[in-house]
């Protein structure tokens, strides 16, 4: 390292005196409007600090001069939103289900609000589109586990599938397994009589007869006599090739070993009435309720 500066015979600059491996370091100053900007930006922060909200204290943290919230800011907004919206979403509160559908203003007041609250709510769950995912229902379709008129998907939304609620929809597919009912190589035969409901192919050994029977003693308390399901205790049609879970042979094994036991949640506590009624109907609206 060279002890003193010199001028640098290429740029005509003097050096600092530093040297690494025959390298000089030139004394180059940054431009003097670079460093006036950047003592501006620390006098900036230093006022961003005094005049809104930025230190954290043990409790809670300085409000500053402006006393400024972005919460409280955004809580003003919403306010301000609700209030012109209130007399609109009275008149929606105060109107039935069926009046809704008859009427075109309060139906597509009803659907924005209801695409919204889906949104936020029920798009995690079942897609942004309401396409559902496994083990999550289709809301497209016209395949309904618990009803797809406008007042059974309101009661599925209030209340919710096995959410712990007084008035949720209890029904659950039972483990025959995993709970000895059915040992394993019937559960594959009827696993797959279950496939043959819905046209899918079958193990080439399947017995059909002996499947039939497994499933007239076990199943159609629940699925009816043909498969066809049953709305009140949420029992899936098996012979529309609409499958929560799946339909090859391995995932229904599955099911019917362990059982399928899925959870809605009740948002009547989450969401107020009218909210809930404008979900109901923008999820009616989706293309497969009846």
């Amino acid at each position: 390292m060279s002890e003193h500066n010199e001028i640098d015979h290429v740029s005509g600059r003097s050096t600092t005196g530093h040297e690494w491996d025959g390298i000089k370091e030139l004394n180059t100053p940054l431009p003097r409007w670079w460093v006036l900007t950047f003592y501006a930006t620390i006098v900036w922060a230093i006022g961003y600090w005094v005049v809104y909200p930025a230190w954290p204290l043990v409790s809670g943290y300085t409000s500053g001069l402006f006393h400024y919230s972005t919460r409280a800011s955004v809580a003003t907004d919403l306010a301000d939103l609700e209030k012109l919206r209130g007399e609109k979403m009275a008149v929606l509160g105060n109107a039935s289900l069926a009046d809704i559908e008859k009427d075109p203003a309060l139906l597509a007041l009803a659907r924005a609000r209801g695409k919204t609250v889906f949104a936020d709510n029920c798009a995690p769950c079942h897609g942004s589109g309401g396409a559902g995912a496994k083990g999550y229902p289709n809301l497209n379709d016209d395949d309904w586990l618990w009803g797809g008129s406008l007042d059974q998907i309101m009661q599925t939304i209030q209340f919710g599938a096995r959410s712990g609620h007084a008035k949720t929809h209890e029904g659950q597919m039972l483990a025959f397994g995993r709970d000895g009912v059915l040992k394993k190589d019937e559960i594959v035969t009827v696993a797959n009589y279950v496939r043959s409901l819905s046209g899918l192919s079958t193990a080439p050994k399947f017995d059909a007869a002996a499947g039939k029977k497994l499933f007239t003693e076990n199943c159609t308390s629940c699925h009816g006599d043909n498969g066809k399901g049953n709305a009140e205790l949420g029992a899936p049609n098996l012979t529309d090739q609409v499958w929560l879970y799946g339909s090859d042979e391995e995932t229904l094994i599955e099911t019917i070993t362990n059982g399928r036991a899925g959870v809605m949640p009740a948002w009547i506590g989450r969401l107020d009435p009218v909210t809930v009624k404008a979900l109901a109907v923008y999820v009616h609206s989706l293309g497969g309720g009846k």
